[in-house]
């Protein structure tokens, strides 16, 4: 079995938008991310094409190819897990709510979808109902007082996180083991020694600084080198100069 990416294997599910803006905005917000597998809960002609086409500037296929439903239950029918978003907690809704990043490490798990992610109407969010057609409950930590975030800003939220655990948007390199480490903290620790730097006995003392030191700096293997490379150096020289 081939293992599907998160974005490859999400799909975006909005319950009853109020607004053709704001879909115009998620078609977008999709687009930036790499997601194209739009389903709405609602029917097309009751949306302003225009103002989606404003609003979604480059995403247009999106919108195009946007699935539309009459129910919740039918835009997740052939999903293999869902999370419906939501900022409240109540008797009738979930006892627990996933975080972004439970939710992404959830994703993980799962090597093909469709995995849907459920977003309620602007106004009054996802019902009780709609919630219980969800296998988790998903949300967005913010603010107590003005805790409802814009559908769009929501969307591209948990898109990112899709897409970030989808591409290699590291630091551009990886850091070295701890064994490799080490032999960079043997190279400096004995070409100080060999200038006179301290004695035997400081030796140890001195490693641990600089264990301490570069293993908070994550070192690439050709920063790990340089380093070597300029101990050495001055090693040589300061040799040099006793002869």
């Amino acid at each position: 079995m081939i293992k599907m990416t998160n974005t490859e294997k999400s799909r975006i599910i909005l319950c009853r938008p109020a607004e053709s803006r704001n879909i115009g905005s998620v078609c977008r917000a999709m687009k930036n991310m790499a997601l194209k597998d739009l389903v709405i809960v609602g029917s097309k002609e009751d949306y302003n094409e225009e103002q989606v086409s404003i609003l979604s500037v480059h995403a247009q296929d999106i919108w195009n190819n946007a699935r539309f439903c009459s129910t919740l239950k039918e835009a997740v029918a052939d999903c293999v897990w869902t999370a419906g978003t939501t900022r409240r907690r109540g008797k009738n809704r979930k006892e627990w709510l996933l975080l972004p990043e439970d939710f992404i490490q959830r994703c993980n798990q799962i090597p093909q979808g469709p995995i849907g992610i459920v977003f309620g109407n602007e106004r009054t969010g996802l019902t009780d109902e709609e919630l219980s057609e969800c296998n988790a409950g998903l949300t967005i930590p913010a603010n107590g007082r003005d805790g409802s975030l814009n559908l769009s800003h929501a969307v591209q939220i948990i898109c990112y996180e899709l897409f970030r655990s989808s591409t290699n948007l590291s630091q551009g390199y990886i850091p070295v083991t701890n064994k490799r480490l080490n032999k960079t903290i043997e190279s400096i620790s004995s070409n100080l020694q060999k200038m006179g730097f301290f004695k035997i006995a400081g030796k140890e003392d001195m490693e641990l600084f600089w264990r301490s030191i570069l293993s908070r700096a994550a070192l690439s293997e050709g920063e790990a080198a340089y380093i070597e490379k300029t101990f050495s150096k001055a090693g040589g020289l300061f040799s040099k100069t006793q002869n």
